[in-house]
């Protein structure tokens, strides 16, 4: 039985519209590695239903992994300093790498994560994200398969969230200051 969800702020992205380009983003993933495979990279908690919305289309021999990276805690702003406290267990040595991200904002968390895996040698590293901040970008980073641009909010649902909440809204909103005092 499908339960509704009290909608928080105004709807930015639907679910509608975050499937239609995880499916487009898992097509132009599977031309790209035309008959290679892949290591698909999540980084938790938030990335979980984009990626797997994502892997969905994509037609390729894939393994998945994850990894928990963060800088952000309970605040709305990057502390700018990366917490890895969890790693992937595939060799990537060699393998075609796809990182898969939430939202890429100041980019540092990403920047860290990278200079990391480039150090075991994989043969490419791409970056899949679900939502891109370019305004608050302070690390040369840059998606190569982005879902969509978002405004310099703080960005909740579909996976993101505030402090644990709000990870299950099937849609992207976000808070602004006055809800932020509310919670």
């Amino acid at each position: 039985m499908a339960t509704e969800h009290t909608q928080i702020g105004s709807v930015l992205i639907t679910e509608e519209q975050i499937r239609q380009r995880a499916k487009e983003i898992g097509e132009q993933i599977t031309k790209d590695f035309e008959g290679e495979k892949v290591i698909i990279i999540g980084t938790l908690k938030g990335s979980v239903p984009w990626m797997a919305e994502l892997i969905k289309h994509i037609d390729l021999d894939c393994v998945l992994d994850f990894m928990i990276a963060s800088s952000y805690g309970s605040s709305t702003v990057s502390s700018g300093v990366v917490k890895f406290s969890l790693e992937p267990k595939e060799n990537l040595y060699n393998q075609n790498v796809i990182i898969v991200e939430d939202i890429i904002d100041t980019g540092n968390t990403l920047s860290y994560i990278l200079k990391k895996f480039e150090e075991r040698g994989p043969k490419c590293i791409k970056i899949c994200t679900m939502l891109n901040k370019e305004s608050r970008r302070v690390a040369d980073i840059h998606g190569d398969y982005v879902g969509f641009e978002v405004e310099d909010l703080f960005v909740i649902g579909y996976g993101l969230d505030f402090d644990q909440k709000f990870r299950n809204l099937p849609y992207v909103s976000y808070l602004n200051e006055e809800d932020i005092e509310k919670l």
